[in-house]
């Protein structure tokens, strides 16, 4: 991974309109969004309010007032992997779900109205890895960034970043910055010169039980802290603390399973 550019700062600036290709909002479909809004309300300190209910009941996340990830309920009927999925903007979601498909990917859901918050699609890569893509109206998106609580960074876990790296290149308008290492392969996804996700090939390392999938990192005050805080609250530890060049980090898993990662920024 590598440093990640929010749409707003810790000051308190106006959020701005999301550029196109930018990772813009993180979303949660689960069983039991009462249990999973207490479970992350306690971790990061987030409150939550309606939001649109087009897929069904669904709560936005706010850290001090304002927006920074959503949480819906699954219908009962649909057995889906539960996951956070990470939406990119765009100017034109019908257009991009078009560019989607004949790249090689898919179109699940949408393209579909949200009432008055924007217009959204959900699709997913030739490699079968879950994207959403927002075309914002009412709603920009996450509103604050660079805070514990916050999305820090989308990561693509797949088998090999080359054919996925081009996808998204052609979707969005990426430019590519390949990681140059024999035992690495990891491709870093930038928008005007600055970075925004990345693409990390693990061949036959990926898990068998999830296969390609993004995953969210968010930032924490203290990493240690959070996973003590975690267990507790009934979460689960799936890889322990690391460090890298770019903070601390855990991957872990909520009560229902979705998995995510904890980010300590380096002091």
């Amino acid at each position: 991974m590598t440093d990640a550019r929010g749409s707003a700062g810790p000051n308190g600036d106006t959020p701005a309109r999301h550029v196109p290709g930018a990772p813009c909002w993180v979303s949660l479909m689960v069983h039991g969004p009462d249990a999973t809004e207490e479970f992350y309300g306690a971790l990061f300190g987030w409150e939550f309010q309606p939001g649109p209910q087009q897929l069904g009941p669904y709560v936005r996340a706010l850290l001090d007032g304002r927006e920074v990830a959503g949480i819906g309920r699954l219908p009962p009927d649909r057995h889906l992997p539960i996951a956070w999925t990470p939406y990119f903007a765009s100017e034109d979601v019908d257009l991009t779900a078009e560019t989607v498909r004949s790249r090689g990917g898919t179109i699940g859901v949408g393209p579909l109205d949200a009432a008055d918050a924007g217009r959204l699609a959900i699709g997913s890569d030739p490699s079968g890895a879950v994207f959403g893509i927002w075309q914002a109206a009412a709603h920009l998106g996450t509103a604050v960034s660079g805070v514990p609580g916050t999305p820090a960074w989308n990561e693509l876990l797949t088998f090999e970043s080359a054919s996925v790296a081009k996808f998204y290149r052609t979707v969005f308008g990426y430019e590519e910055e390949p990681v140059v290492s024999a035992d690495l392969d990891y491709v870093t996804l930038h928008l005007g010169g600055g970075p925004v996700a990345g693409i990390h090939g693990l061949g036959r390392a990926l898990p068998r039980d999830q296969g390609p999938h993004w995953v969210t990192y968010f930032q924490v005050a203290d990493v240690d802290d959070a996973l003590d805080h975690l267990v507790h609250l009934g979460g689960h530890v799936l890889k322990p603390v690391r460090d890298t060049a770019h903070g601390r980090v855990a991957r872990v898993a909520d009560p229902e399973g979705a998995r995510f990662a904890l980010l300590q920024r380096p002091s």
